[in-house]
């Protein structure tokens, strides 16, 4: 089985289109184990009300609010999940009807997969904030128009998917297009390198961390892209105090690899 950790922060209208779209997902062999970073009742009440209208099963695990603790909670969703296999999802993107089985398809053991996603702007994301339910459909109705207006950054990896090869493999470890926000690997893989890093609070790179310590386990990095794709909403810039000097702490062992 695989288990979704869908990592969220106080935005229950966002969390309330992600819920929906996995709802709609061809592939349900499948659980969601919200990992709630803090946030107030209103998320609960949504994740309530997901649980009386759906046959997925839902774990909520919240933290107290102290601050961005995204790495802690994430380990608790590991150690809760009841599935083999691990998508990481956060609760500000919706899936494609297909999400969960083309990642089912690029699963391979020794291997994680790094997927990919397509920016909303803030016009389009308010629209869709205020539709009553999703539905891919009538989103998909308009894409090349959005794409033409600047609604969606990408156009063409909605509309053509491509399968496994070894063309999707990464040689060595590359910082760029790695996506916390959707990304999987085992969940063996993931215990052995003892999850995220804890240490590094505050936003920034500590899905580049995961990613570098699982490919020094000797775990191939597969590109997702062109098959997974996640539509990101429009929010604003998180705050990055803490961002460089988690970068800082990444290339150092990356260099200590290296050495």
């Amino acid at each position: 089985m695989i288990s979704i950790l869908l990592a969220t922060y106080n935005w229950p209208q966002a969390l309330k289109l992600c819920l929906e779209s996995l709802e709609t997902q061809t592939d349900r062999h499948f659980e969601i184990i919200i990992a709630d970073d803090g946030s107030t009742d209103n998320t609960k009440k949504v994740i309530e009300q997901f649980k009386t209208s759906s046959s997925i099963a839902i774990n909520h695990l919240w933290q107290e609010d102290q601050g961005f603790r995204k790495t802690i909670i994430l380990n608790r969703a590991i150690a809760a999940a009841h599935g083999d296999y691990l998508i990481f999802l956060d609760g500000d993107c919706i899936v494609q009807p297909d999400f969960v089985a083309r990642h089912r398809s690029l699963a391979q053991k020794g291997y994680l997969v790094t997927g990919s996603r397509v920016l909303l702007n803030e016009k389009l994301t308010q629209e869709l904030l205020t539709w009553s339910h999703w539905n891919f459909k009538r989103f998909s109705a308009s894409l090349l128009g959005e794409r033409f207006s600047g609604g969606i950054n990408k156009y063409w990896p909605l509309k053509m998917k491509f399968g496994n090869g070894p063309w999707r493999d990464y040689q060595k470890f590359v910082w760029r297009r790695i996506k916390g926000c959707n990304m999987a690997c085992w969940k063996a893989d993931a215990e052995a390198i003892n999850g995220f890093d804890e240490t590094m609070t505050g936003w920034g790179h500590e899905d580049a961390d995961f990613v570098f310590r699982l490919q020094r386990h000797q775990i191939i990095r597969k590109s997702g892209s062109w098959a997974t794709e996640v539509l990101h909403l429009f929010h604003k810039i998180h705050d990055q105090s803490n961002a460089a000097e988690n970068a800082r702490r990444v290339r150092e062992k990356i260099l200590a690899k290296a050495m």
